[in-house]
C-alpha cells in the first residue's frame, strides 16, 4: 500500500511535477527532429562536395573559375599537379604545387623536372609576376596558355627554345599587361608559331615586337584597349599569313610586313578608318572588315598567280592538275551597297567640272546681292529685306556645293579610303546642314516674297494694309527657327547625314526618318502650288483689260514663266525620286542622284540672284553707285543719279499739278522739295 501511496503523492507533487511528466515525451520529439535536420544538412553538404569534384576533372588548356580549384597540367605522363585556391586574389589563401613556390611577392616559381614536357596551362592564378627563367628548357612544348592570370608584365617566353613545329602560345584575358615590347618573342622558336594574344589589357604594340618569329597567326582580337600598334612592329619577322585584329581600337596597320598576309580579319573595328595602300597586300586571299568602302579597295586588283607547288616536277596529266594552277580572286566582306557603290563623290567625270561652275556662280552671284543691298544707301524696304534672306540662304547652298567639290577633288581615285572618315566626321554634317538649311530656307523666302507681291498689287490702294518691316521681320524669323529646326534633327538621330557621300538625309529605316523626309517633300510641294497660285493671281491682276495682250503684258507673263519654271526645275525631278525612295521603292540609283544634286537641285541659287535682283534696274543702280565709291564707273553711276533726279522732278511736278484737292501743308512740301535740290536728294534717298 506503501508504493501506491508514494506514486500518488508524486502524482499529486503539485503542479511541478505534472508538468515534468508531461514535458518529457515533447522533448524527445524534438531530439528527434534536429537529428533528422543534422542528417539533412549532412546530406546537402556530401551532394555539394560530390558535386565538386565532378567540377574539379582536369581539363588541358583550361582553369575553374575563381574561389574553386585550378589546375597546372605539367606532365602528359605524370599527370596533373593541383594548387587549390579559396580566394585566388589572395596569394597566401593559396596551395602551391609540389614542384613550385608561391613567393609572398606574387612570384610563380617551378624548380620541377621538364623532359618531355609537351602542354602547360596556367589559369586563374593569383599572380603578379612570372620570374624570366621560369620558363627555361621547355624545349619539347607544343602549346602553353597562360590566361586569367594578375600578372603585370608580359612574361619572357624567348627562354623556351622550343623545337615543335606550329608551336602555339596562348595569352589571353591578363587585364594588366598594357604592351607588348620589342623582341618579346625572339627566341622562344626556331619554327613556324601561332600566337593568340586576345582579351588582354594591351593599349600599345611596340616596334619590331615580333622580331625573330615566324608566324602563322596572329591573332589580337578583343583587345579592346588597343590603339596604337607601331609602324615597324612586323619588322624582323616572318607573316603573319592570317591577322586578326577585330573588336580593337587600332587606327592603323603597320606600314611593314603586310606583303605576307593572305586573310585579314578586321570585324567590329570601327577606329580603322583606313587602310595602308593596296598595292602593300600583294598576297591577300580573304578580308573580313568592317566598313564596306574599304573592299572597294581590293576590287580592280589583278588576280593572283598560281602558287608553285614544286619547283621542278616530272609529274604530268592528272597527277599534278589539283586545281592549283587556276587564278585566286580575292573575296572581301562586306560588299558595297547601293549606298556606298565603289566610286568617287562625283560618279561621273563631267559632273566633276559643273559643279565647281555652278558652286562659284552660286557663291560669287548671291555674295555679290549681298554686299550691294547691305551697303546701299538707300532705305531698307521689305522687298530689299526679303531678297537678302533669299541670297543668304542660297550663298549657304554654294557652300554646300563647294565643301562637296573639294572633297571630291582630295580624294579622286581613292575616296574608298577616305570614306568612313568623311561620311561619319564633322565635314560632311556640316555640309548636310547647310544643304538642307539652305533649301528650306530659300523656299520659305521665295514663298514670303511670291505672297508679298500677290498682297502689295492686290491691296495697292488701301496704303493702311501694306507689308511693314516690322511684320516681315518676325515672319522671316520663324522661318529661320524652321529651317534650323529641319536641319539639326539629322545630326540627333533622325535619319542621318552618313548614309551616303554626298551628305544628304537618305536614311529611312525608321518609320521616324520616312515621316522626316516626307515632311519635307510635302512642305516643298505645298510651296511651290502657292507660287504658282500667286503668280497666275498677279498677272490676271496686272493684264491689260483690252482684248489683244500688249507688249507689257507679255513680259511680264514672259518674267512669270521663269520664275515658275526655275522652281518646277528645281523641285519637280528631287520631290519625285525622294517621295519613291521614302517608301522604300527607290527608282534610281546614288550614282544617278548625283546628276539630279548638280543639274537641278542648285537651280534656284544660281538663278535666283539674277531674276530677283541682278536683272532688276535698282540693283543695278545700287550696284554702279557702290561701284562709284572706289573709283570705279563713275560715269554710269552719273548717269543714273540724273535719271534719278529728272524722274523726282517730273514727280514733283505731277503732284504740284494735281493738287488741288491736297492739304496746304503738302503743297508747301511739295514747293520746296522743288527748289532745294538738297533737299530733295535727301528727301528721294528716303522715299526709295
Amino acid at each position: 500500500m506503501s508504493a501506491p501511496g508514494k506514486s500518488s503523492a508524486s502524482r499529486n507533487a503539485g503542479p511541478g511535477g505534472d508538468c515534468g511528466a508531461s514535458a518529457s515525451p515533447e522533448r524527445r520529439k524534438k531530439k528527434k527532429k534536429k537529428k533528422k535536420k543534422k542528417k539533412k544538412k549532412k546530406k546537402k553538404k556530401k551532394k555539394k562536395k560530390k558535386k565538386k569534384k565532378k567540377k574539379q576533372k582536369p581539363r588541358f588548356g583550361t582553369g575553374d573559375k575563381p574561389g574553386t580549384k585550378i589546375w597546372i597540367w605539367e606532365h602528359l605522363q605524370d599527370g596533373y599537379h593541383e594548387m587549390t585556391a579559396d580566394n585566388p586574389r589572395e596569394l597566401p589563401g593559396s596551395r602551391c604545387p609540389e614542384p613550385c613556390d608561391c613567393a609572398p611577392d606574387g612570384a610563380l616559381r617551378c624548380h620541377g623536372p621538364r623532359d618531355g614536357l609537351a602542354r602547360l596551362s596556367l589559369t586563374y592564378l593569383p599572380v603578379k609576376v612570372i620570374p624570366s627563367q621560369a620558363f627555361k628548357g621547355l624545349n619539347e612544348v607544343v602549346k602553353m596558355s597562360i590566361c586569367n592570370t594578375g600578372i603585370r608584365t608580359l612574361p619572357d617566353v624567348t627562354k623556351i627554345s622550343s623545337s615543335e613545329f606550329n608551336f602555339i602560345l596562348e595569352i589571353c584575358d591578363n587585364l594588366h599587361i598594357t604592351t607588348i615590347p620589342g623582341n618579346a618573342f625572339q627566341g622562344m622558336t626556331n619554327e613556324s608559331v601561332i600566337l593568340k594574344l586576345y582579351g588582354n589589357g594591351f593599349e600599345e604594340v611596340q616596334s619590331h615586337a615580333f622580331n625573330g618569329t615566324t608566324l602563322i597567326s596572329l591573332e589580337l582580337k578583343e583587345n579592346i584597349h588597343l590603339e596604337k600598334m607601331h609602324s615597324g612592329a612586323f619588322q624582323g619577322a616572318t607573316g603573319p599569313s592570317i591577322l586578326d585584329i577585330s573588336s580593337t581600337k587600332l587606327q592603323a596597320l603597320p606600314s611593314h610586313g603586310l606583303e605576307s598576309i593572305q586573310t585579314l580579319i578586321a570585324e567590329s573595328s570601327y577606329s580603322l578608318r583606313t587602310l595602308p595602300s593596296r598595292e602593300k597586300f600583294t598576297s591577300l586571299l580573304v578580308a573580313a572588315l568592317t566598313y564596306p568602302s574599304h573592299c572597294c579597295a581590293f576590287r580592280n586588283l589583278p588576280k593572283k598567280d598560281y602558287s608553285v607547288i614544286f619547283e621542278e616536277s616530272e609529274l604530268s596529266g592528272w597527277d599534278y592538275d589539283y586545281g592549283f594552277c587556276s587564278p585566286k580572286t580575292l573575296q572581301c566582306v562586306p560588299e558595297p551597297d547601293a549606298f556606298n557603290p565603289c566610286e568617287d563623290i562625283m560618279g561621273y567625270a563631267f559632273l566633276r567640272v559643273l559643279i565647281w561652275l555652278i558652286n562659284i556662280l552660286a557663291i560669287v552671284g548671291n555674295l555679290t546681292v549681298l554686299l550691294v543691298l547691305l551697303t546701299s544707301r538707300y532705305k531698307l524696304t521689305v522687298p530689299r529685306f526679303l531678297m537678302c534672306n533669299l541670297s543668304f540662304a542660297d550663298f549657304c547652298m554654294g557652300l554646300y556645293l563647294l565643301l562637296i567639290a573639294s572633297v571630291d577633288s582630295q580624294t579622286k581615285g581613292q575616296y574608298y579610303n577616305h570614306a568612313i572618315e568623311w561620311q561619319t566626321g564633322s565635314g560632311c554634317g556640316a555640309a548636310g546642314f547647310f544643304t538642307v538649311f539652305a533649301s528650306e530656307l530659300s523656299v520659305y523666302t521665295l514663298t514670303v516674297i511670291t505672297l508679298e507681291r500677290w498682297h502689295t498689287i492686290t491691296y495697292a490702294v488701301q496704303l493702311d494694309q501694306k507689308l511693314r518691316l516690322r511684320h516681315a521681320i518676325p515672319i522671316m524669323l520663324g522661318g529661320w527657327l524652321f529651317s534650323t529646326l529641319i536641319a539639326t534633327l539629322p545630326l540627333v538621330g533622325v535619319s542621318n547625314y552618313m548614309k551616303v557621300s554626298i551628305c544628304l538625309p537618305m536614311d529611312v529605316e525608321s518609320t521616324l526618318s520616312q515621316v522626316y523626309i516626307l515632311s519635307i517633300l510635302i512642305f516643298n510641294v505645298v510651296a511651290f502650288l502657292i507660287i504658282c497660285a500667286c503668280y497666275i493671281r498677279i498677272y490676271f491682276a496686272v493684264q491689260n483689260p483690252e482684248l489683244m495682250a500688249t507688249n507689257k503684258d507679255t513680259k511680264i507673263a514672259k518674267k512669270m514663266a521663269i520664275l515658275i519654271f526655275t522652281d518646277f526645275m528645281c523641285m519637280a525631278p528631287i520631290s519625285f525620286f525622294a517621295i519613291s525612295a521614302a517608301f522604300k521603292m527607290p527608282l534610281i540609283t546614288v550614282t544617278n542622284s548625283k546628276v539630279l544634286l548638280v543639274l537641278f537641285y542648285p537651280v534656284n541659287s544660281c538663278a535666283n540672284p539674277f531674276l530677283y535682283a541682278i536683272f532688276t534696274k535698282a540693283f543695278q543702280r545700287d550696284f554702279f553707285l557702290l561701284l562709284s565709291k572706289f573709283g570705279c564707273c563713275k560715269h554710269r553711276a552719273e548717269l543714273y543719279r540724273r535719271k534719278e533726279f529728272s524722274a523726282y522732278i517730273a514727280n514733283c511736278k505731277n503732284g504740284f499739278s494735281g493738287s488741288r484737292k491736297s492739304s496746304q501743308p503738302a503743297l508747301k512740301l511739295s514747293t520746296v522739295h522743288c527748289r532745294h535740290p538738297t533737299v530733295l536728294d535727301k528727301t528721294c534717298h528716303q522715299e526709295c
